[in-house]
Order: C-alpha cells, then sequence, then structure tokens
C-alpha cells in the first residue's frame, strides 16, 4: 500500500485510514522517491499513526516526518517475520533514519583437513569450499593463530601445507621444538595421530574437561601395561591442557557465547562485543552505531543484535547471547534467533561467576571506548567549532569552566568547578568548594558562593578566565553567574545555562543564553560538548559530597556497603591493612579474604568504585 503520488503533499489523515493493523513492516519515502526510514510493528495503523500525531515527537523524528511523500508497508504472518523482513530491508536500502551497522569485514577460521589420512589444522579466510571441518568465525586473525599456537603445543597437529608435508625426508623444525608429532614421516602412528586430532576438535568444541577425562584414562591404561613412554607423553598433554586452562581462566565455564555491552553518551554510542569459544574468550570488537533517531540502551541493543546477526551467516549464533541491558522485544528477537539458528538462543542479562565477569569487562570497555571517542582531538574540534556558531563568537573558545552544586538535603554541600580546554577535559585545573554559613538546601545561595570565591580569586591573582561560563541549572542559577561577573566588573565572559527540559531525558536540554530558552538538536556536536561539561561537573561534585560527608559522620566507606558488618570490616582491614589498598584491590583479590564470597566481593568492589 502507498501513499499518493510524491508531487502531492503527503495526507496522513486519508493514510492511516486505510491501514491495517495487522503485524508487518513499512517504508517511507521522501519526494525524490528515495528510502527514508524502515520499521516493523505488531499493529502497523497504531506504530504509523504515532508519527502524525499533533505533539509529543521528538526533533528528529519531526524532521522526518516533514521530509515523508509517501509510505508503503508490507504485510507479514507474524511479528517475528516482520523482524526478519526489517533486517532484510536494513541491510540492503541502509535508510539514513535507521541506524546502521557498518560491518562488512570477512571473518577468518580455523580448518581441519579431516579428509587426509594425516589432518592439518590450517588458517583460514573467505570461502568455505573445501572439504573438512571449519571453527569460527573469530573475531580478528590473531585470535586464530593464538588458538593455532595453543593446538600445536598440546596436541601436536601439523599446520603445514599438503605440498609442504608430501615432499619431507626427515622431521622439520616443528618437530625439534615439539610442535609436531611427524607424521610426514612416519614417528607417529595413524591411530594415535587421529585421537590427536579428534581431541583438537573437542578443545575447539570447548570440551576440554571431557578431553582432560579422556587423557587421564589412557594414560593410567599406557601405565598398567608397562608403556611408558605413550603414557608419559599423555602426562604431558594433560599437563599442558591445564596450563591453557589455568592462563585463560575457564573456571569449569564452557561453552560459546557473545557478549555485548552498550553505552550512549554525549550523542554517541558504542556497542562492546565479546567473543566466547569453548569457555575462552578469543577476541573482542567495537561498533560505533550512528544514531539518527532518538534511542537509549535496550532500543539500541535490539537493533544491533537484528541486524548484526539476522541473515548474515558470517555471523553464526552462538547458543547464548549475553547483554548489558534487556533489548526491547526480548521474546520477539529470541524467537527471530532461534528460528535462524535452527536451535534455541536465550538473550541473558542476569548471570553469575565467570559469566558476569566477561559481561563485566565487556561493559568496562564499552565505557573507556565511548570515553575515548568523545575525547578525541577530531571530535573535540568538532564539537568546538559547533559551540562557536551557535554563540556567534568571533573567535574559536579555548576554556570552559562548568559549575555544579552537590548536597543530601543540605548536608555537606559542595560546589565544583570544572575546566575543559581545546584538548577536552583538564584535571588539573578542576576545583571544588566547601560551601559553609548559608541557609541548607539554598542552591542559589550556594551557586553564588561558589562563583564569587571563583572568580574573586582568578581576578585577583590574573588567573586566565573562560571564554564560557557554564551552569548546571536553571534562570534562577544563570542569574546568580550574571550577579557575580557584574560585581567583579568582568565582563569578557558569556554565561550560559544547561537546564533539563519538560521530559528531563538526554539530548532534550534547554539552554539559558542572555535570557532566551533555546534548544539544539540532538545530534549537535556543541550540545554534546555541553552535555559532556555538564556531567563531568556533576561527576565530581558528587564524588566531592559524598567524601566530606562521610568525614563529617566519622564513618568508614566500608560501614556503608549493604552487608559488610563489623566482622568482614575487620577482615578486610586486617588483609589489606588500609581502605586504600581496598579500593586499589580487584574483585579476585577481595574475594581471597576467608570471609568474603565472590559476589559479596563483587559488591564491594562496584561500591567502592561507582563514581
Amino acid at each position: 500500500m502507498s501513499a499518493v503520488e510524491s508531487n502531492v503533499p503527503f495526507d496522513a489523515k486519508a493514510f492511516l485510514a486505510r491501514v491495517t493493523q495487522r503485524p508487518g513492516v513499512y517504508q517511507m519515502y521522501d519526494a525524490k522517491g528515495d528510502i527514508l526510514y524502515v520499521g516493523k510493528a505488531k499493529n502497523l495503523k497504531a506504530r504509523l499513526a504515532s508519527y502524525f500525531r499533533a505533539s509529543g515527537l521528538a526533533v528528529k523524528t519531526e524532521a522526518l516526518v516533514k521530509r515523508i511523500a509517501r509510505v508503503e508497508v508490507t504485510i507479514t504472518g507474524s511479528e517475528t517475520e516482520a523482524l526478519l523482513l526489517e533486517q532484510n530491508l536494513i541491510k540492503k536500502q541502509r535508510p539514513p533514519y535507521n541506524i546502521l551497522l557498518r560491518d562488512d569485514k570477512s571473518y577468518p577460521y580455523i580448518f581441519v583437513s579431516t579428509q587426509h589420512p594425516y589432518p592439518a589444522l590450517l588458517y583460514h579466510r573467505g570461502s568455505r569450499r573445501k572439504k573438512g571441518r571449519y571453527f569460527g568465525p573469530f573475531p580478528s586473525g590473531g585470535a586464530v593463530r593464538e588458538s593455532l599456537n595453543i593446538l600445536q603445543k598440546v596436541f601436536r597437529i601439523r599446520q603445514c601445507e599438503d605440498s609442504f608435508f608430501s615432499n619431507r625426508s626427515r622431521p622439520c623444525l616443528q618437530h625439534q621444538i615439539e610442535r609436531c608429532s611427524a607424521p610426514c614421516v612416519g614417528l607417529v602412528s595413524p591411530e594415535r595421530y587421529a585421537e590427536d586430532t579428534r581431541h583438537a576438535m573437542m578443545f575447539l568444541e570447548g570440551k576440554n574437561q571431557s578431553i582432560a577425562d579422556e587423557l587421564a584414562k589412557q594414560m593410567e591404561k599406557a601405565a598398567s601395561a608397562l608403556d611408558f613412554e605413550t603414557a608419559a607423553l599423555l602426562r604431558d598433554q594433560i599437563i599442558s591442557l591445564q596450563k591453557v586452562q589455568e592462563e585463560q581462566r575457564i573456571s569449569g565455564e564452557g561453552g560459546d557465547a557473545d557478549i555485548l555491552a552498550v553505552r550512549i553518551k554525549a550523542g554517541s554510542a558504542c556497542i562492546h562485543q565479546l567473543f566466547v569459544k569453548g569457555g575462552r574468550v578469543v577476541g573482542s570488537k567495537a561498533h560505533y552505531p550512528k544514531l539518527s533517531l532518538e534511542t537509549d540502551d535496550r532500543a539500541l541493543l535490539a537493533l544491533f543484535v537484528g541486524q548484526y546477526y539476522l541473515g548474515d551467516e558470517s555471523h553464526p549464533l552462538p547458543p547464548e547471547l549475553i547483554l548489558s541491558d534487556e533489548p526491547e522485544d526480548a521474546d520477539l528477537l529470541a524467537d527471530a534467533l532461534s528460528r535462524q539458528r535452527g536451535r534455541s538462543v536465550s538473550l541473558r542479562t542476569r548471570v553469575r561467576g565467570q559469566r558476569k565477569a566477561w559481561l563485566d569487562l565487556a561493559i568496562s570497555n564499552a565505557d573507556h571506548q565511548i570515553n575515548a571517542s568523545i575525547a578525541s582531538r577530531k571530535s573535540i574540534e568538532r564539537r568546538y567549532v559547533e559551540l562557536q556558531q551557535f554563540l556567534q563568537l568571533e573567535n574559536l573558545p579555548t576554556r570552559l569552566e562548568c559549575f555544579d552544586i552537590s548536597h543530601s538535603s543540605g548536608e555537606a554541600t559542595v560546589a565544583s568547578c570544572v575546566v575543559f580546554d581545546a584538548q577536552g577535559p583538564k584535571k588539573s585545573d578542576y576545583r571544588r568548594f566547601n560551601i559553609e554559613e548559608i541557609t541548607a538546601g539554598d542552591d542559589y545561595a550556594a551557586m553564588h558562593a561558589a562563583l564569587s570565591r571563583r572568580y574573586t580569586r582568578l581576578k585577583k591573582g590574573g588567573a586566565p578566565l573562560p571564554d564560557l561560563l557554564v551552569i548546571d541549572g536553571g534562570k534562577g542559577q544563570v542569574k546568580q553567574a550574571e550577579q557575580v561577573l557584574a560585581a567583579l566588573q568582568i565582563d569578557s565572559v558569556r554565561v550560559l545555562g544547561v537546564a533539563k527540559g519538560p521530559t528531563r531525558k538526554a539530548g532534550m536540554e534547554l539552554l539559558i543564553l542572555d535570557g532566551a530558552e533555546l534548544a539544539l538538536p540532538p545530534e549537535s556536536g556543541a550540545l554534546h560538548l555541553l552535555q559532556h561539561i555538564r556531567d563531568e561537573a556533576h561527576r565530581f561534585a558528587i564524588t566531592g559530597h559524598r567524601a566530606r560527608r562521610g568525614k563529617a559522620r566519622g564513618r568508614s566507606r566500608l560501614e556503608e556497603i549493604p552487608g559488610v558488618g563489623a566482622k568482614r570490616r575487620q577482615a578486610l582491614l586486617k588483609h589489606f591493612g588500609g581502605l586504600q589498598e581496598i579500593e586499589r584491590a580487584g574483585v579476585e583479590e577481595i574475594a581471597k579474604v576467608s570471609t568474603i564470597s565472590r559476589s559479596m566481593a563483587e559488591e564491594i568492589y562496584a561500591f567502592l568504585h561507582q563514581d
């Protein structure tokens, strides 16, 4: 079904009157006939009607709707079918208003030439036409080579090409360094080599414990038969396998899984992906999808998982996806993924043990990478240029200062001042102000006091003033800043307030400039810069407030951790010697304390590092 011709204004009312309520996919086009957006819906009529309501649309959605000249819908038999069709259309048409994942690289595999009397383990990238077994895909060539290196050490399977193998008259260097059993010159029986090959493939399938059990039984059998040479070889294999397991920290949990952690910050997004094969983390990859429409962590995860796995054989589905957040329509997504795989695929967010360690690692990487992306020189320069254009400044601003206030019902009030220069945050210039002698909870008075102390000191000492003073707050806080600057006769500093909009969502902030309320589009680099400095001021104020509050109450931070009583505090302090050493310790080290379980160690670590 389509709307009226593109040269006639789009009649949303007439279009909606004849749209079905069945599940399906809709495609939006502009007046030139170019695709704008592809979406799915359980109820097409209800979903499409949400685009054409009178108010309440996000800024980017409004921009999309203004460009619509034609809408086509395709009815499907179920919501799952709609999801599959949506992902296929997005990959094929690449609409500008959809979040697009660009991942066109081919992934490497480990190939086992099982048709050969003495199979080889080989690195493979490209089409899988040769007869044999393929294991993978692996996230990088390095991950394949690491696995091949392990297999050489433990099982001594050849990794040479057949042409090299068939022309040997004596063992090569790989045999001399105990990385190959030299089947090329008959130094290993076909039966023994076949057994080693089978164990190598079991290793690639994650069946490490089964291999160890089999090798132990074979070693006992060989020793009983007085075949001590074979028993010694099997013993060395068992030891090598145990070392590999210890190095990889498998902790008894095998299997295959992909771990996905998402972070959205200051208009940018990062999804960090860990690949687990046979209980080992074999690699990782960071994705930076472009955010075209307003979205949150759950929606972005759903879109990413759909685009990455559905209809793409180069990304085989593991039996388990471990996610930092529950994606939208999780049951629907799991059903579609299971249908494609032919077996069950589970989506999990609540995990324990080693799986939680993997998820924590992915989250930590996503946090680091999104911060690194925001802090990149190219990104910062672009945002400063957009801020200059927004403020209509003659010169590019090179120094920004932002203030925020933090307290608990008026207790232990702390003001923060953070400074950004052309390279981003300049932490050496950060300052905190303990606010005294004001009415408890009076944020205006606290802001006035902090600004007075800061700019009196700067003016008196002849220190550089900022090009822009950013205030985390609305018109009242901005007025305090203007009064302080006027009293100090500072007229070279512009004041900008950043207030939460009516929805209190990131990207919908109201900016207070020269008494007027303004808004920037959510994709604006200038807005992202202001969000970044505002969030940094908020973080710095909260950490200072908590430290001051804890000191005023005469309590250790350990006393504030739920579940940590006097005996556990005593055991922690006895083991580490002090709070600073506890804060430096990782989860594994904390868990070594006799009274602290692994789960409690994770809670302690999370509490001490929550800022």
